[in-house]
């Protein structure tokens, strides 16, 4: 599994991170503290609190899931 912590600091950033999520054949779960969701749902991800740090654990290799990803990372 792999972890990276990522940033959502726009609603239209939360549409493409959902849409580059729904594009993959392996789960994706984003939690912050002890909420966790579906990165393939916009209401799970909306439900978050879009001002924090946000973590993404997934399994597989999405070079373009992967791309998108690196536009929300945070150090």
């Amino acid at each position: 599994m792999k972890q990276r912590k990522i940033m959502l600091k726009t609603i239209e950033d939360a549409k493409k991170f959902v849409n580059a999520s729904i594009k993959c054949d392996f789960d994706i779960d984003v939690f912050y503290n002890r909420f966790t969701v579906d990165a393939k749902s916009i209401l799970g991800v909306f439900s978050l609190d879009l001002n924090r740090t946000l973590t993404v654990q997934y399994a597989g290799i999405d070079p373009h899931f992967e791309a998108t990803l690196n536009k929300f990372c945070v150090a």
